[in-house]
Order: structure tokens, then C-alpha cells, then sequence
């Protein structure tokens, strides 16, 4: 995710933190210095906004965990003011390992709550769950409280939050997945007008919340519909077969040149009839900016890249697609270069087919 920094690793995920986090941080020191004109209080209340933040870490952290036991690798974690994101490579298609994969994230919320709970009972730090606000009370009773919301406002089926993530997978063992999906969306868009509505009239933050519940539902319905679609297709009869290559002893102006003659934007470099690299813009233009046009692509392209088979099915390809954050995949066929699939030209392939699925429902209803 862009504007973010890497804090470290925990059992091998990458940790993010959004540099509006820091903004988030800054507005309770000031806030609480305002209030106050205390470092101990500003102290205090940074401190319990990062402990919340690390409650949140961890509920990201049992969704990715839980994950990787069903053999999903977690891309990364990024921690943002409205909570915490965990990139999984995919979703499980068994709705049974989804569901755990989304309960494990509440799970821990609510055991890091009971084990505060006994942690207050037992040292005589409790406080009545009646004199605990945002900014009063224990330390541990506010994160107690906080963790149990956490769990509660997760577990609202408002997709693509947990709750709605478990409501999916409960239809899904009795529906299709697609319209498991749909219906979880619908009532997940629902929830987030919900939330809008009241925010206009009580909390601000929650108008943030019902963009978020609003987008998340929108955009997974349409990447379940497009895996859909994707089911059973070979690549063959997606990818690109007029492209351009270039040779490792090509010089950066070669690749301006088909830039600028055409719409392709990365190109395989081919030696002696098999790809050893990927140039992309991206690439290009830093070192064109660095070090002149005529530096050799070799100098510049990838060596490390995603290769598709032409007899593989689209829709794996699609996904590694994603995963490898690049725009184009080269295809192979026995080890030769026959064509490339990039974003573009799936969502193009996706267009065409729908409109002759459509042409042949209306031809068949005439």
C-alpha cells in the first residue's frame, strides 16, 4: 500500500503502518495536551492508542495465521486509522475455512478482553464497567472494553467485515458462491448507508466507516463475479498475440520508441527465442531519468517475473496476476513466447464475453 512504512516482520508477514496514522497519533497528543496541558496525560494517551492499535495487530494477525494453516499466504498487514488491513493472497474456496479464517480475528479480540478481565479481577484493579469512558477509568479496564468492541462491531454482518465474511460463508454452503457473495454485498451496502445516515446526525468518523463498508462490498462482488467468469477459460483464448519484444542488447530508446508508436507498456526481452527479462515503464522511466536513453536493457529489466502457460486456466493467472502487483505476464507454450495477458486486456476479454452472453439471452428470448 503506497504512504506506508514497514515496521517490521512477525512469522514472516510484512507489518505496514499508513503514514495517516501518524496524523491520527498527532490529533490525540494535541488533543489530550489541549485538555490537559500534561505530558503525562499526552504520554497516556498516545500510549493508549497505540496499545488499541496493537489489539488490532493482533485480530489482523489471527485472520492471517488462521489463513496459513489452510496453506494462504498473507501478503501483509497494514495498520490505518479506521483499523487494520491483512492482504491475503486469496480467500479459501471452501466456506468452512472461510469461516474460521473470519471468526479468528473476533476470536482473539474477545480472549485478549477475558484475559484482561482476570488480570483486573485478579490484581483489585476493576473498575464498574459504568465509570469507563474513552478517557476515564484504568488503562486495562478502557482496553478491556475496547477489545469487546472491537469483536461486536467486527461481527456485524456488513461485508467485507467479518461479520459479513461469516455471513458469506454460512450461504455459501447452501448457494452459490457468487450469489452468497451478492447477497453478503447488498446487506453489507446497506449497513454502510446505515452508518452514513446516523453519522450525519451523530458521529462524523462514521461517515468514514460507511465509505469504506460501501467500496470493500462493492469491489469484492465484482472481483467474485470476475473469478466467475474467469472459471474454465484457458488462457489462449484471452491473452495478447500483437505485441513487440525487445533483445537484452537493445538500448532504452528502442523501448521509448514502441512506447510512443503503440499502447503496450511493458515488453518481454527475448534471447535466442526464450524470455529472460521484463522491462517495464515504470523501470524504464527511472533509468531513463538516471542514466540516459542508451543505457542496454539488460541493465534495466526484470529477472525475476511471473511466466503463464498458454494451456492454463485464466482465472489462477488473473490471481497471480494480482499478487505480483506487475501489469504483464508473459505466456509460454513449450517454453517459446506466444503471447502476454495483462489487466487491460482480461477486462476487456470480460466485456466482449459478456456482451455476447447477453446477445444470446436476448437472441434466445426472441
Amino acid at each position: 500500500m503506497k504512504w506506508s512504512w514497514k515496521l517490521g516482520e512477525l512469522a514472516g508477514i510484512g507489518i505496514y503502518i499508513h503514514a495517516t496514522f501518524v496524523v491520527l497519533i498527532g490529533w490525540v497528543a494535541a488533543s489530550h495536551w489541549l485538555e490537559a496541558r500534561s505530558a503525562t496525560v499526552v504520554v497516556e494517551g498516545v500510549g493508549f492508542i497505540l496499545a488499541l492499535f496493537g489489539c488490532v495487530l493482533l485480530h489482523e494477525l489471527g485472520h492471517a495465521l488462521t489463513a496459513k494453516r489452510y496453506g494462504i499466504k498473507t501478503r501483509d498487514i497494514t495498520l490505518l486509522p479506521i483499523g487494520g488491513v491483512a492482504r491475503l493472497e486469496r480467500m479459501p474456496d471452501d466456506p468452512r475455512q472461510e469461516l474460521w479464517v473470519a471468526l479468528a480475528g473476533p476470536a482473539v479480540n474477545v480472549v485478549v478482553a477475558l484475559a484482561l478481565y482476570v488480570w483486573l479481577q485478579v490484581s483489585g484493579s476493576w473498575t464498574p464497567l459504568a465509570e469507563l469512558g474513552v478517557t476515564e477509568g484504568s488503562f486495562g479496564g478502557r482496553l478491556m472494553v475496547v477489545n469487546v468492541f472491537l469483536a461486536g462491531f467486527n461481527m456485524l454482518p456488513a461485508f467485507p467485515m467479518d461479520g459479513g465474511r461469516v455471513l458469506r460463508a454460512l450461504l455459501a454452503t447452501r448457494m452459490d458462491y457468487v450469489r452468497a457473495t451478492q447477497i453478503a454485498g447488498s446487506l453489507g451496502q446497506g449497513m454502510a448507508f446505515l452508518f452514513g445516515f446516523i453519522g450525519l446526525f451523530s458521529n462524523p468518523f462514521l461517515l468514514f466507516i460507511a465509505l469504506f463498508v460501501w467500496i470493500g462490498a462493492a469491489q469484492e462482488t465484482s472481483m467474485v463475479q470476475m473469478k466467475s467468469a474467469l472459471g474454465g477459460i484457458p488462457v489462449r483464448r484471452a491473452m495478447l498475440t500483437d505485441f513487440r519484444t525487445l533483445s537484452p542488447g537493445d538500448p532504452l530508446v528502442r523501448a521509448v520508441e514502441l512506447i510512443l508508436a503503440g499502447s503496450q507498456q511493458d515488453f518481454p526481452v527475448v534471447e535466442n527465442g526464450r524470455v529472460v527479462g521484463v522491462l517495464t515503464r515504470d523501470d524504464l522511466v527511472v533509468a531513463l531519468a538516471q542514466q540516459g536513453q542508451e543505457l542496454p536493457v539488460s541493465s534495466v529489466m526484470r529477472r525475476e517475473f511471473e511466466v503463464a502457460d498458454s494451456a492454463e486456466m485464466l482465472e489462477p493467472v488473473f490471481l497471480r496476476l494480482q499478487a505480483c502487483e506487475c501489469r504483464t505476464l508473459p505466456v509460454t507454450s513449450h517454453g517459446q513466447l506466444v503471447g502476454l495477458v495483462t489487466m487491460d486486456n482480461v477486462g476487456e476479454f470480460l466485456m466482449i464475453q459478456a456482451a455476447l452472453v447477453g446477445a444470446k439471452g436476448r437472441a434466445w428470448a426472441a
